[in-house]
């Protein structure tokens, strides 16, 4: 990786001797700098932890992918079969650290860009970074990441709180809570895979707020994997896959509505759309049909030492732990350039620039049905052919 004290400074102020920055060094940021170095083009990694994968390794402990390693693999380097059909978490983290090293990627790690503005002469981008760097690129991708600041809601009398409130993110293992009543909330699939990891770990009693019941599809049925599904139906109209959707879901998965987790109005991929991804199944089901994990009403707040849900339930569970998601964190990045929606999310992603930014570019803000990681790579492609077609003239080349 590169000195933090030299790389990170451009070669020359010349507009046309440039490198493309790419901020972030998860997998989406890696994909990409590969692929513009496969297209002879400079691209220099800012990462503002001492590491590739920061938010992979601070993943609970027994995560795994929830696609198949076949098509979570970036560009250029096939995941090592050893890793298995789903790949654990240290699996994730040790196959990044390889790609970096593999791909000779230029990293800058211990940066932390603050804000990107127009270049002063108009040709490209100025980042305003940490230690008082201003670099100057002649485009940006912005690869920060889809779990980037973690969200925890303001619930009324939660500042008064005195119990223990953790948000998901850092959530390790089920070993501090052995023994203890523990309510998580959310009933994504961080919720509901912490949900079962608390009753396999011997937690006394495990409670799973849910607003919205969500989709839960198996992740994988008679060999088939969710994600193959997934991929075959991104494209068509929503609504025809949610009319095929629902006899899927009665086959395959049971009614949980006596337990407390109807089956969703709203289709699939409506809901996709909506940004809530199905829950893939690692246990839940199961734990939820045999009542070790108990269902219950939304957080509305805190009072005299008690949850209050939505329902009026009061309940005093020795902890709550909050899978409520994250923020994107863009706004002081580029909030002021007019690329966000309401939001927060950039109004395009992939190889398309906003039309007020050309060569600003996003990528891994979406968690779509087919894959994260496939998508992150079929983009990395993509935007870098856009770069190499719109800004080639005005970026610095690698030699020979």
């Amino acid at each position: 990786m590169a000195d933090s004290t030299t790389s990170a400074e451009p070669r020359a102020a010349h507009p046309a001797d440039r490198p493309v920055y790419v901020i972030g060094a998860g997998p989406g940021g890696l994909a990409v700098a590969h692929a513009l170095r496969a297209r002879g083009l400079r691209a220099v990694v800012l990462e503002r932890t001492e590491h590739v994968g920061a938010s992979w390794r601070r993943h609970y402990d027994r995560l795994r992918l929830h696609t198949t390693r076949r098509l979570s693999a970036l560009p250029g380097l096939p995941m090592p079969r050893r890793f298995g059909r789903w790949v654990a978490r240290d699996d994730v983290v040790r196959y990044l650290e390889t790609y970096a090293e593999h791909h000779q990627l230029e990293i800058v790690t211990g940066v932390e860009v603050f804000r990107v503005e127009r270049a002063p002469d108009g040709a490209g981008w100025l980042l305003h970074a940490s230690g008082g760097r201003e670099l100057t690129g002649a485009a940006v991708v912005v690869a920060t990441g889809h779990n980037h600041t973690p969200r925890l809601p303001d619930w009324p009398g939660r500042d008064t709180y005195t119990g223990e409130v953790r948000h998901a993110a850092e959530y390790r293992n089920a070993a501090p809570y052995a023994g203890r009543d523990v309510l998580v909330v959310g009933v994504g699939n961080t919720g509901a895979e912490i949900a079962v990891d608390l009753v396999e770990g011997g937690a006394a009693r495990v409670r799973l707020s849910v607003r919205t019941a969500p989709h839960i599809v198996r992740r994988s049925t008679a060999g088939w994997p969710a994600q193959y599904s997934g991929v075959l139906v991104r494209r068509l109209p929503a609504r025809l896959v949610d009319r095929l959707a629902r006899p899927l879901a009665r086959i395959s998965t049971p009614d949980l509505s006596a337990r407390g987790l109807p089956r969703p109005d709203t289709g699939l991929l409506t809901r996709v759309a909506e940004g809530a991804v199905p829950v893939q199944d690692v246990g839940l089901i199961d734990a939820v049909r045999g009542g070790r994990v108990e269902i219950v009403a939304a957080v509305d707040g805190f009072e005299d030492g008690k949850v209050v849900l939505a329902d009026g339930t009061r309940v005093a569970p020795d902890a709550v732990v909050a899978a409520t998601g994250y923020l994107r964190g863009l706004e002081g990045l580029v909030g002021h350039l007019g690329v966000l929606d309401a939001r927060g999310r950039p109004v395009v992603r992939g190889a398309r620039s906003p039309e007020n930014a050309p060569g600003l570019y996003f990528t891994g803000f979406t968690n779509p049905v087919s894959g994260m990681l496939r998508e992150l790579a079929i983009d990395a492609v993509r935007i870098a052919r856009a770069v190499a077609r719109e800004e080639a003239g005005r970026v610095s080349r690698l030699p020979g």
